[in-house]
C-alpha cells in the first residue's frame, strides 16, 4: 500500500501560478506510475498529468504548455507546477498512485482560480 498526502492548493488570481505537492509513504520509484487528477464541481474526475516510474510524462490537452509534472525521488514527492491558471482550472486536485492492479488516492487539495 501507499499513502498519499497532497498540499499546495489555494486561491489564486487568473494568470497566476501554484505548485501542488504529493507526499508518498514509500519509494515512488517502486510505484508503476503516479498522476494528478482533478474534479470540478458537478463534473467527472479527469486526468491532468501522469508520470511513469521511467520518468515519461503525459498531459491533458487542456493543460499542455501550462502545467508540469515532476518528482523528487529522494523525498518521495510528486509535484504539479501550474502556470497561467484560469477559471477552468478550479477544481479539487488529487494525487494518484498506480501500483500494478491497485490504485491509491490522496485526500485532495482545492484550487480556486478567481479574481
Amino acid at each position: 500500500q501507499v499513502q498519499l498526502v497532497e498540499s499546495g492548493g489555494g486561491l489564486v488570481q487568473p494568470g497566476g501560478s501554484l505548485r501542488l505537492s504529493c507526499a508518498a509513504s514509500r519509494s515512488i520509484l517502486r510505484i508503476n506510475a503516479m498522476a494528478w487528477y482533478r474534479q470540478a464541481s458537478e463534473k467527472e474526475r479527469e486526468l491532468v498529468a501522469l508520470m511513469h516510474n521511467s520518468g515519461a510524462t503525459g498531459y491533458a490537452d487542456s493543460v499542455k504548455g501550462r502545467f508540469t509534472i515532476s518528482r523528487d525521488i529522494a523525498k518521495n514527492m510528486l509535484f504539479l507546477q501550474m502556470n497561467n491558471l484560469n477559471a477552468d482550472d478550479t477544481a479539487m486536485y488529487y494525487c494518484q498512485a498506480r501500483d500494478f492492479d491497485s490504485l491509491y488516492w490522496g485526500q485532495g487539495t482545492q484550487v480556486i482560480v478567481s479574481s
